[in-house]
């Protein structure tokens, strides 16, 4: 299990556990994160789940597959550590991974 925060656009954050094995979306969804939309339930097939990984956390959770490049495409206000938070897959690795939701989903 890891701690994932997650900081909003006006630097409210909600911290929560989220099993391993589940996805930093999942964890989102389940908690009731606010800007986390996730509208196909995370099939990589949208960027509503869009989030920016923290500096020193983008080295461990690694850069995007060439599916979720894709995907990133429609995200708004795309950055150097977006990822689609469907693809981070949570391991005890990532405990006190900290995430930022964007001002605005696609």
């Amino acid at each position: 299990m890891a701690k994932i925060t997650y900081i909003q656009p006006d630097g409210t954050e909600t911290i929560v556990d989220v099993e391993n094995g589940m996805n930093v979306m999942e964890g989102a969804i389940r908690n009731m994160v606010r800007g986390i939309e996730a509208e196909c339930g995370g099939a990589c097939a949208c960027a509503t789940c869009h989030v920016y990984v923290e500096g020193e956390w983008f080295g461990v959770v690694g850069g995007p597959g060439e599916m979720e490049e894709d995907m990133l495409d429609f995200a708004f206000e795309l950055k150097e550590n977006s990822r689609l938070s469907c693809q981070i897959e949570v391991s005890d690795k990532l405990d006190g991974l900290v995430v930022r939701v964007p001002a605005k989903q696609t």
